[in-house]
Formats: C-alpha cells, sequence, structure tokens
C-alpha cells in the first residue's frame, strides 16, 4: 500500500473547516494536510504496525494516567499546526495547561497547536525521508521532543529543538526526558 497525495490547491483552497469537513464525511480514510495544502490519503496499517501503535499508546496513557500532567492522543488525532498543515502523529502528548486554554469547540476539531510530544512509528509502506521532514516540521511548529521509532532498521530518531538528531541503534527504552518527567517507554514489544 501506497500514500496517496492529492493537489487540490490549484483548483480549490480548503479552509481549515472545509478541511475538517472532508475527514468527518469520510471516516476510513487516514488524512492529512500539508502546509502547502496537498491533502495526504495514507493506508491503514497493517496488524504488526497496529499492535506495535497499540502498546505505545497503551504505555504512554498509562504513565500519563499516573501523573495527570497532560493528555495522550493516537494516531486518528489531527492536530492544526501553526505552519497550517493538519498532521496526525502515531501518538503525542500536550501538556494540560496547553489543552485547557483551547476552547470546547477547538478541542472537538482539530487543536490548533503543536503536541509537546510525538511520535512516528514507521511501518513498511512509509518513506523514512518522508517521516524525517515530517519529525522536523513537528519541531519547527513547536514539538519539544519527538521519536521516530522504525522497527525495520532497530532504530531510533530522537528529535529536540536546536540539537542534532540522535540516532540510538536497538534500544531497549527511552526517556521521556524533561518533557514527560518519569516515562520510560519499553521497547520489547515495539522494536
Amino acid at each position: 500500500m501506497t500514500v496517496l497525495t492529492l493537489n487540490l490547491d490549484p483548483v480549490v483552497h480548503l479552509s481549515d473547516e472545509q478541511f475538517f469537513q472532508l475527514c468527518v464525511a469520510n471516516p476510513d480514510l487516514q488524512l492529512e494536510r500539508t502546509t502547502a495544502g496537498e491533502i495526504i490519503v495514507m493506508p491503514p496499517t497493517g496488524g504488526e504496525t497496529g499492535d506495535r501503535n497499540s502498546e505505545l499508546d497503551y504505555q504512554l496513557r498509562g504513565w500519563n494516567k499516573q501523573t495527570t500532567q497532560g493528555k495522550t492522543f493516537n494516531a486518528a488525532t489531527g492536530f492544526r499546526l501553526p505552519s497550517g498543515a493538519t498532521r496526525s502523529p502515531d501518538a503525542a502528548w500536550l501538556q494540560l495547561p496547553r489543552w485547557d486554554s483551547l476552547t470546547l469547540e477547538q478541542q472537538q476539531k482539530f487543536p490548533p497547536l503543536c503536541p509537546d510530544f510525538v511520535v512516528e512509528l514507521r511501518s513498511p509502506s512509509d518513506s523514512l525521508q518522508i517521516l524525517q521532514a515530517k519529525m522536523q516540521e513537528y519541531l519547527d511548529n513547536g514539538a519539544r521532543l519527538g521519536w521516530l521509532i522504525d522497527p525495520e532498521n532497530r532504530r531510533v530518531e530522537i528529535y529536540r529543538p536546536n540539537q542534532a538528531v540522535e540516532v540510538v541503534q536497538a534500544p531497549t527504552t527511552l526517556s521521556g526526558e524533561d518533557v514527560l518527567l518519569g516515562f520510560v517507554l519499553d521497547l520489547s514489544e515495539i522494536l
């Protein structure tokens, strides 16, 4: 399965509300929008990637339930980034005061901000270069920590603002550092 990119801007420019309604009208499609207005249609993941995503969500949510410091989000959540793109990381976390600063309408639609923490989990259909660019986009829009987990190559790329990307080969755990205080992701069922 491959990703499909539609360039609608020469024909029509979708407002944020129109893009949201397009997503609502097509709930079986995983849609994102680039800053250039391109619509990206992503295929569903396979079983192995779905299981890995589930494990990632489970661990992040469990930590957050104990700390109550923020809100966690899965791959079904779109975020309207300051750049104008709408992206859906595989997992994300947002500090509670930032979430609480949003109106109820903003919380119910695509939250107009970038999460503090994002994870992209590479599936067999994903291009590594596209995911790396997406991770940089999150940083450029305010993410404070990001992980690009690549099970195929058994490595993780760690993204932090104003720092070179750190590549870690076959780690067993990852630390949430000063963004997710006390969170340690066990990678035994993900890598």
